[in-house]
């Protein structure tokens, strides 16, 4: 039997380089695939070449071609790098003048580096004779690929009988550009310009959705949500359009690297059935941040990016009530709008001892806190899968979540009767300040109960977000 080849392109990975949500995926779903296939898949992934990547996997690389790639009147290098690692051929574009920079996003001329590099995943499948049979790409830095392939590329018999699936991480980000150079930087002839025509500018996500043969976003209540107005931003009419071909997988995690049991990046490794082992994390914790308390005390915790539409302005709106009216310790970590920053870190300076705004964000540190963490907070206004709420379930931290996008699909609320506990969090629906105290009073109040508390430190941490069950899905999906 002919293996069945899988490319994935996506614009960052874990753990080479990464922003966000969109790297920790592109670095445990392509493993999880290999391993659910097992011989019978041959998974190959794509993403530029940083300057980020560090030397550790720079020497493990080797240039597998050298080359020109064609983008419009331009006639550019482009170095293909690759190396193997957990059955998975990796494969990074390099190109100087788009790639060494000291961010991966932000630059004036983004448009024209990920056309770039979207031209030289096509040029890829031509040198190295690798024309997969399911092509996935990833958000709209990699659109441009199923663009390509379905306009400049379709009269190709090889390019032709590629397969595609068009993943939305969050449909905020969309790739739009003024009309006027769609052949001078996008290499598109105008007889293809209604294909990525949004609101009478280039939408390269647009264009994604229309052409590709399947679409898919990262939960299943964010693929219902983005086919409202309230949650499209602005694409509504071309996703009602193409729903036939729409569905929503909810995002795993990477359960090799977030294991408490064998985390040494903890202070004291712990599972379900050792809850003291976690409380020597907070322990350890409040010593390093000079907090004050004792191994009872409730810490909440924030990890996140401190935006309004993560809902930290409602944290904001409810935080002094919060530490006056309880005996708790409340961390965050994270870097965001200026004035939230200046918000957490005046919290701190009025409540000396009780919380701690760390205003960066380091990942060993993120782990410590996950794994000191009894109560997680996550009211995001919009979330279309959600991570954290995932990881700090692995670490025994109870999520605080409101129910919205892949946070509906992974928390459901507390209940319990007889000893017998559903749900795995505190949840709420309605977007106000107010329900999420109310939920927060509810944790808090639960925590007092040690026994009840412990069942549900222990549903909690037995819950299954590894990528197992997502992979299956994503099989299927390529089917």
């Amino acid at each position: 039997m002919n293996k069945k080849k899988i490319l994935l392109a996506g614009a960052e990975i874990v753990p080479f380089a990464s922003t966000g949500g969109l790297g920790d995926v592109l670095g445990s779903l392509p493993k999880a695939l290999a391993k659910e296939y097992g011989d019978d898949a041959d998974i190959r992934v794509v993403m530029p070449l940083y300057s980020a990547i560090g030397e550790k996997y720079r020497e493990m690389m080797t240039l597998t071609a050298a080359l020109e790639v064609e983008l419009a009147w331009r006639r550019l290098y482009c170095g293909i790098h690759e190396f193997k690692l957990d059955n998975v051929t990796w494969y990074f574009i390099d190109n100087e003048y788009y790639f060494k920079r000291h961010s991966l996003y932000g630059h004036y001329d983004d448009g024209e580096r990920y056309a770039f590099f979207s031209m030289a995943v096509m040029k890829l499948m031509e040198v190295l004779d690798f024309y997969p049979d399911v092509y996935h790409a990833h958000d709209w830095q990699t659109a441009l690929t199923v663009i390509y392939l379905k306009t400049k590329f379709a009269d190709n018999e090889k390019y032709r009988r590629i397969k595609t699936i068009f993943t939305i991480h969050n449909i905020e980000y969309q790739g739009v550009y003024d009309m006027s150079i769609l052949g001078d930087v996008f290499a598109l002839d105008s007889k293809y310009a209604s294909i990525v025509e949004n609101a009478g500018c280039i939408n390269l996500m647009k264009g994604a959705v229309a052409v590709a043969d399947k679409v898919s976003t990262v939960s299943p209540r964010y693929a219902s949500e983005i086919l409202t107005p309230e949650y499209s931003s602005g694409l509504e009419g071309i996703l009602c359009a193409n729903t036939y071909k729409l569905s929503g997988i909810l995002n795993g995690i990477d359960y090799d690297y977030y294991n408490p049991a064998e985390d040494e990046e903890i202070v004291s490794k712990f599972d379900p059935a050792h809850y003291a082992a976690k409380q020597k994390n907070k322990l350890a914790l409040m010593k390093e941040l000079s907090l004050e308390g004792t191994k009872d005390t409730p810490m909440i915790a924030v990890i996140s990016r401190l935006a309004h539409h993560k809902g930290l302005d409602m944290v904001a709106e409810i935080a002094y009530r919060m530490m006056n009216d309880n005996n708790c310790t409340f961390v965050l970590l994270g870097t965001g709008d200026p004035a939230l920053e200046r918000f957490f870190s005046g919290l701190e300076f009025a409540f000396p001892g009780r919380v701690k705004a760390l205003i960066t964000f380091n990942k060993a540190l993120a782990k410590r806190i996950y794994a000191s963490a009894d109560i997680f907070l996550m009211p995001s206004r919009s979330e279309p899968c959600g991570l954290s709420q995932m990881i700090a379930s692995r670490y025994g931290a109870v999520p605080v979540t409101r129910e919205t996008g892949g946070l509906y699909d992974s928390i459901k609320n507390y209940t319990e009767q007889d000893g017998r506990v559903t749900g795995n969090g505190f949840t709420f629906a309605d977007c106000s300040a107010e329900a999420l105290y109310g939920r927060i009073s509810a944790a808090l109040d639960l925590y007092a109960d040690k026994t009840k508390w412990k069942r549900l430190y222990r549903k909690v941490m037995n819950e299954d977000f590894s990528w197992s069950a997502s992979a299956q899905k994503y099989v299927e999906l390529y089917k």
